[in-house]
């Protein structure tokens, strides 16, 4: 099957993030992954106010209440389900989505969400 591995799918607890590359149309990009409320969600790693990583490269990305995703330069906050800017200088931006599923105990990036 085609995709990128992420990791096994048990190393990625609630509330957790994990970092991975993956390449779409020919180039690299720094992704991560996420699990909240029992499902996988995946991410370029690209803030939408200044295209820097949300995280500092330790794999944290959730707010002390993990009900948001946040970027560690802005604050920007983005649901962890959707992407979507919650507030902050994000402004109605969204991440960039990427297809994750889980098979045969491991997580694996497939491309770009609904691509």
């Amino acid at each position: 099957m085609s995709g990128v591995r992420i990791a096994r799918s048990a190393s990625l607890h609630e509330g957790d993030g994990l970092r991975f590359r993956v390449t779409l149309d020919g180039l690299a990009y720094d992704a991560f992954a996420v699990r909240w409320r029992g499902a996988v969600h995946a991410y370029l790693n690209v803030c939408r106010h200044e295209s820097l990583p949300l995280d500092f490269g330790d794999g944290r990305f959730f707010d002390e209440a993990f009900d948001a995703l946040v970027c560690c330069h802005h604050g920007a906050r983005y649901a962890p389900d959707t992407g979507r800017c919650q507030g902050g200088p994000c402004a109605g931006g969204t991440l960039t989505a990427l297809a994750v599923e889980e098979r045969g105990g491991e997580l694996w990036c497939t491309g770009r969400a609904g691509g």
